[in-house]
């Protein structure tokens, strides 16, 4: 065995020190031994030395070039303001990296988008973990995460790495780090790849005591530590050609960084720079970064103000995405979907994880879909090429810097209008949902009421929390049908609006129903209604030329819906249509209409979160409607509108249920989470407004629960802490009674609703 390399049986050479062959020989062959710890040897008569964090040789935070101050302005007058942020705003080409590399793979704009995941199992439980990597493998993962909490977590690391490099598995790992700069440096001598996250790695235990600094000077005099706690683990990177994540959370930013910055994209941006200057200054440069967030928005936001300050500066670091405790289930892939896939859309991205609450092997499946889909729109490819080109010109102004929603215009009563035309749509974000005539039938009208979400009161419908705003029928029923019309008038009563392809009206009309025209029709029929209809939505397909668009004001819709046209780029053609409006100062809402022919409701939540949620992510559009186009159709009413409020919800649009943000598990995990997180959901899932973390450690508890009203965090084996705000207000819970004591929590802070009677009970109360 060679003192420096390693072959593993692919014929991959990984490099490790003499002091680590030497303690993996001792651990095969007596057990479990502190694999790091002093050895003797036959040929030497003294012990080796241990590892150690020193700090002897650290230079002082004086000699690092650090990049010039973003808040006084110097950054702006050394290198001019903020620009770019992509490659191109009208073609999907991938931001040039350079490559960075970690064991058998590479990260970088040059290698395809790496998919990786994390392990859920005790680190501390060698054979667990080892037999979790190789699932994760085998499902096609590229790399995986493993969590290292301390001494005996970096022993296990060990034998973990050699036990797959035995049953022929050279899939790199990467070791999660939080507050221990000594075990990273321990770590490094085995994995291919150490993350370290600035808001903990030199800080210690987080906390959020606020510090006050009166200068800049203050701020950056406390550097020094930084830099002591960076220096010896960039060296032995540099030493053994390890590859580093500077992996920034949202949640977890330090107390010195959030009293300077806030909890801003921006501060985790500056907080990334900080400890990037550390390792450019020692010319260590095999390192990503990541810039996580529950908020989709948050994370969209930084990930691209961090792209925009490394074209300013002229870095070529890779992009690692994720949206953090994106949660379970499709509201889990809606969330990393509308966060991932918008920033892929913008060529952004060299390597994916979606975190789910589930076990790791089943991110896989979403991880690969999101990459495939960003892959497919690369304007290397010849039909996307085609597709982004066909977009007539337009000037891109979004400001990527801060987040405005673009706030459409609702409908407006008139003294002459026989229903209330108020509730068609809501100023939150709006669901319209599509519906077939045969829904309408007799024995189906009170299924279809259900399905659209209404509360009902002896047959009759009422608008709910989470009811559709309006209907989409490409088709009516006659007027003969009596009781199908009847059906609809109900819902027109209560201020459900019935949106029809004028066509139709005019063959049959419908009282107060809302006429669908293209934009070109309307501008023909000068805007003149069908018989019966008390307004018009005007449907727009991306291609219309701005003299057209600006006659849109002139016809006064109550709203519009945009479904670019099939050979056009759904985004760019979308972009365009919402830069024609804010350059003649139209108001009106746009809805976007979003056809569909899969049967698979994962792809349902993947496709939607990234076509329609990368456009939701920059300010536009004023709702959703999803139409089913295959011959059968395959999800119910129901499932549609859910999936459609779970987009604006995770847009963070309009919130109509419980907003969960529970991390996806790891080593460190102390209870069941995806059990601990099903009791919990199925206690407070009925509270719209509420969001509730639910947190496997201390790790990602305070930290990660930044958006949170109400916190249930591990701290011991069998305990929970529970959280108001940032705030432990209940210590050493039992697990068995944690879910009650968040339940009476939630209550002490008036923040709880009984759940609503079920329907059959309202029918006999009301009768």
């Amino acid at each position: 065995l060679c003192a420096t390399d390693i072959q593993h049986p692919t014929s991959t050479m990984v490099k490790f020190t003499s002091q680590v062959v030497s303690a993996a020989l001792i651990l095969l062959c007596s057990g479990c031994v502190d694999a790091f710890a002093p050895i003797k040897t036959q040929a030497s008569s003294h012990a080796a030395t241990a590892l150690k964090m020193s700090t002897e040789t650290a230079p002082s935070a004086s000699d690092v070039l650090w990049t010039p101050s973003w808040k006084s302005g110097a950054r702006d007058e050394a290198l001019g303001p903020i620009g770019q942020y992509c490659e191109d705003l009208h073609l999907v080409t991938r931001r040039k990296t350079r490559t960075v590399t970690c064991g058998p793979i590479n990260f970088g704009s040059d290698h395809p988008i790496v998919r990786q995941t994390m392990a859920t199992a005790d680190t501390a439980n060698v054979d667990a973990t080892i037999e979790e990597v190789m699932r994760c493998a085998d499902k096609g993962f590229d790399l995986v995460r493993i969590t290292v909490q301390g001494r005996r977590e970096a022993n296990a690391a060990l034998a973990i790495r050699e036990g797959l490099f035995k049953k022929g598995y050279d899939i790199p790992l990467c070791a999660d780090m939080h507050f221990q700069p000594k075990v990273a440096l321990m770590v490094a001598e085995a994995l291919e790849k150490i993350r370290i996250n600035p808001g903990n790695f030199a800080d210690g235990r987080k906390d959020f005591a606020e510090k006050v600094y009166e200068t800049e000077d203050d701020y950056a005099k406390e550097r020094q530590y930084l830099v002591e706690a960076m220096y010896p683990l960039v060296e032995k990177c540099k030493e053994l050609d390890r590859c580093m994540r500077i992996g920034t959370n949202h949640g977890s930013l330090s107390s010195r960084v959030l009293s300077f910055y806030g909890d801003t994209p921006r501060g985790m941006v500056e907080s990334a720079i900080e400890f990037a200057d550390i390792c450019r200054s020692q010319d260590f440069h095999n390192f990503v970064f990541s810039m996580k967030a529950s908020n989709p928005l948050v994370m969209v936001q930084s990930y691209r103000l961090l792209a925009a300050e490394q074209y300013r500066l002229g870095w070529d670091y890779p992009l690692h995405l994720g949206v953090t405790e994106a949660g379970e289930g499709e509201d889990g892939r809606m969330k990393s979907a509308i966060g991932i896939g918008t920033l892929l859309a913008d060529g952004l991205g060299d390597t994916v994880r979606v975190s789910l609450t589930e076990d790791p092997e089943f991110e896989y499946e979403p991880c690969n879909r999101l990459a495939e889909i960003a892959e497919s729109r690369l304007a290397i490819n010849p039909d996307a090429m085609e597709r982004q080109k066909a977009v007539k010109p337009y000037t891109d102004t979004r400001d990527i810097t801060a987040y405005a929603r673009r706030v459409g215009e609702l409908p407006m009563q008139k003294e002459e209008d026989a229903v209330d035309v108020r509730g068609f749509l809501h100023r939150d974000g709006s669901v319209l949902s599509a519906v077939k005539p045969e829904m309408f039938a007799k024995e189906n009208v009170q299924y279809l009421y259900q399905e659209l979400g209404c509360k009902t009161a002896v047959g009759m419908p009422f608008k709910d929390i989470a009811t559709s705003d309006s209907i989409f029928m490409r088709t009516i029923p006659p007027s003969s049908d009596t009781e199908a019309r009847t059906a609809m008038r109900r819902l027109i009563e209560v201020s459900v609006g019935v949106v029809v392809p004028a066509e139709e009206l005019e063959k049959d009309p419908l009282p107060n129903a809302v006429a669908l025209m293209s934009l070109e029709d309307a501008i023909a029929k000068e805007g003149k209604l069908p018989e019966g209809a008390i307004r018009l939505v005007v449907e727009l397909d991306g291609d219309e030329e701005e003299s057209d668009i600006q006659k849109i004001k002139d016809l006064d819709p109550v709203f519009c819906m945009l479904k670019p046209k099939e050979g056009l780029s759904h985004l760019h053609a979308s972009r365009r249509v919402f830069e024609l409006f804010k350059a003649n100062d139209i108001d009106k809402s746009v809805i976007h209409h979003f056809t569909t022919d899969t049967d698979d409701s994962n792809e349902l939540a993947l496709q939607l979160g990234t076509k329609i949620g990368s456009l939701l992510t920059d300010g536009n559009g004023d709702g959703v409607m999803v139409e089913q186009v295959a011959d059968k159709e395959a999800f119910s009413v129901d499932f549609v509108r859910r999936t459609s409020f779970a987009l604006l919800q995770g847009s963070r649009m309009r919130n109509t249920k419980t907003e969960f943000v529970s991390c996806p598990s790891c080593g460190r995990t102390l209870f069941d989470l995806q059990e601990t997180t099903a009791n919990i959901q199925e206690a407070t899932g009925h509270l719209p407004g509420v969001t509730i973390a639910v947190m496997g450690c201390i790790v990602n508890g305070p930290g990660e629960m930044a958006d949170a009203d109400f916190g249930y965090v591990g701290t011991l084996p069998g305990k929970v802490d529970l959280y108001y705000g940032k705030e432990v207000v209940r210590k050493s819970i039992p697990n068995d009674d944690a879910v009650d004591a968040l339940v009476e929590l939630i209550k002490d802070y008036d923040m709880w609703q009984d759940k609503e009677v079920e329907e059959e009970e309202e029918e006999a109360v009301a009768a």
